[in-house]
């Protein structure tokens, strides 16, 4: 029989992923779904705008990670960010110019880019 998941097992689960982000590291962590939908709504071009952007501000230690589908294919692209001490959230429809946006306001000023905002946990879990 499958262990039911309460609040505190997920806010466990988020806390022991967190430290291991930090022990790698990392000071955010970001994915671009490359789902074959990704793929064909233009996530490779998403996916190289991060990176050319996160190395023109010299952001060297941000992982960026590849993912299969995140299962929201109306949305895509999209792209995952973690940063510490901010909701994990998705974006959608993240195409060149809204993945330098990603970088420049979320990365690096602390700020969500509510225009693309297409999941995020809900407030029980962020507490």
């Amino acid at each position: 029989m499958t262990k039911k998941l309460t609040v505190e097992t997920l806010r466990a689960l988020r806390k022991e992923r967190q430290a291991a982000v930090a022990a790698r590291g990392a000071a955010a962590q970001i994915t671009v779904g490359m789902g074959t939908c990704g793929i064909a709504a233009g996530s490779k071009d998403t996916y190289d705008a991060i990176v050319e952007a996160l190395e023109a501000k010299g952001l060297a230690d941000v992982l960026v990670r590849l993912s299969g589908c995140m299962g929201l294919c109306y949305a895509e692209p999209t792209v995952e960010v973690r940063v510490p001490e901010m909701p994990v959230v998705i974006y959608g429809g993240v195409d060149r110019d809204a993945a330098k946006q990603i970088v420049a306001e979320h990365i690096v000023d602390k700020r969500l880019l509510n225009d693309h905002i297409c999941d995020k946990p809900a407030i029980d879990i962020i507490a």
